[in-house]
């Protein structure tokens, strides 16, 4: 029998879960939060996060072995479905990390290395390339485009980032906030059913949770 949940946070063993589950109970007590990898159990929840730290290649690879690679794209075709960090990288085409790592292609874009982008930069002498990867720290996001999980949020909040990939604003439409580092980064993404966040909303303080309870109250609608 498939235990009931209302929220399910998606564990393939690379994901902040602890970090991510606790925060979601705090901003939504009333709501039964689940951590697991039981297809049925996340499908059968209103909302799923899709969490991730660390390199993509053995996120993805974790991803496919357990079956989750079928459930996150069905899921993102019918309830409201959020990526976190490398979660939100693993809902794209392709990362650029260890030679190129296949990823879920729930969206067309491409995941880069900043150090690319900033060696690039020197030799045009850029400052950027000053920057230190990985991208770790407090960092403003710019509200681009309106969206129902911006909703108690002001314009330029900081949020808190740790990742060295990133998916360029500009070669991104789906963006809903940036942020800049050496480049504009998409630090917020809306497509349908989908929204993905490059930052930490857990370790946010009270913009992060903000944003989480937007979600849990979101039906998945732009």
């Amino acid at each position: 029998m498939t235990t009931a949940v209302d929220i399910a946070v998606i564990d393939y063993g690379m994901g902040n879960l602890h970090s991510i589950a606790k925060a979601l109970r705090h901003i939504a007590p009333q709501r039964n939060v689940w951590v697991g990898d039981d297809p049925d159990i996340i499908k059968s929840a209103s909302h799923v996060v899709y969490p991730g730290v660390g390199a993509i290649g053995d996120c993805m690879a974790e991803v496919r072995a357990r079956g989750l690679d079928q459930v996150i794209v069905e899921v993102a075709q019918s309830k409201p479905l959020l990526g976190i960090c490398v979660g939100m990288q693993g809902m794209m085409a392709r990362s650029d990390e260890n030679g190129g790592v296949d990823c879920l292609g729930l969206l067309p874009n491409r995941v880069q290395f900043f150090s690319d982008h900033f060696k690039l930069a020197k030799r045009l002498e850029d400052q950027q390339s000053v920057l230190k990867v990985p991208h770790m720290g407090w960092n403003q996001v710019e509200q681009t485009q309106p969206h129902p999980l911006w909703q108690g949020i002001d314009e330029g909040a900081r949020f808190y980032f740790v990742h060295s990939y990133f998916v360029a604003a500009s070669e991104c439409p789906f963006t809903v906030g940036k942020s800049h580092y050496g480049i504009d980064i998409t630090a917020m993404l809306a497509h349908d059913n989908i929204f993905a966040v490059q930052f930490h909303p857990e370790k946010s303080h009270h913009d992060g949770l903000q944003l989480l309870k937007n979600f849990v109250n979101w039906d998945g609608a732009s």
